[in-house]
């Protein structure tokens, strides 16, 4: 299952996102989740705390700027650019997906 959460800015997108996951991996599901909104706070959400979601901000900012390479897979880019969140929840903070699985929009 894929869930994407857009709306205009203010809308309340990252709240409704970090519930989702939240309610997802406390059902018993395995949840990956990707924050790729221009104020990336899912972090806070999922409770990362300021310092964590920095970190990840930090990795996506070297990505923009060409400093850091694209990962060519998914399992990569959690393992590279991505953390483990309270409940289960891995998220990652991400620009853009260069070549989405089949499925992926």
């Amino acid at each position: 299952m894929k869930i994407g959460v857009v709306g205009k800015g203010g809308a309340g997108k990252t709240t409704v996102a970090g519930i989702l996951a939240r309610s997802l991996a406390e059902s018993g599901h395995r949840v990956i989740a990707l924050d790729c909104d221009t104020n990336p706070n899912l972090g806070i959400a999922l409770g990362l705390g300021l310092e964590e979601t920095a970190r990840l901000i930090g990795i996506r900012q070297a990505l923009d700027e060409g400093s850091e390479e694209h990962a060519p897979t998914v399992p990569e880019l959690l393992e590279r650019f991505g953390a483990q969140a309270p409940g289960g929840i891995r998220l990652a903070v991400v620009t853009k997906i260069e070549k989405p699985n089949s499925g992926c929009g």
